[in-house]
């Protein structure tokens, strides 16, 4: 579903740039749903450095 906002959003904000009169309420709302596509992936991914410091401290108890 995430995957699919992105692709649509761009799609939609690649389009709207694409003719000769941009149409700025549909480049807005490519944008609007690309950066909600985006923002579900992100929000999912656990960060590196937070497990790499969980890791450390667990092997190297002080």
């Amino acid at each position: 579903m995430n995957y699919l906002l992105i692709l649509v959003g761009g799609l939609v904000a690649l389009y709207a740039q694409a003719g000769e009169t941009q149409n700025q309420y549909l480049l807005i709302g490519g944008v609007v749903v690309l950066m909600m596509g985006l923002y579900r992936i992100s929000r999912n991914l656990s960060s590196k450095s937070e497990s790499s410091d969980d890791d450390q401290h667990q092997q190297n108890p002080e």
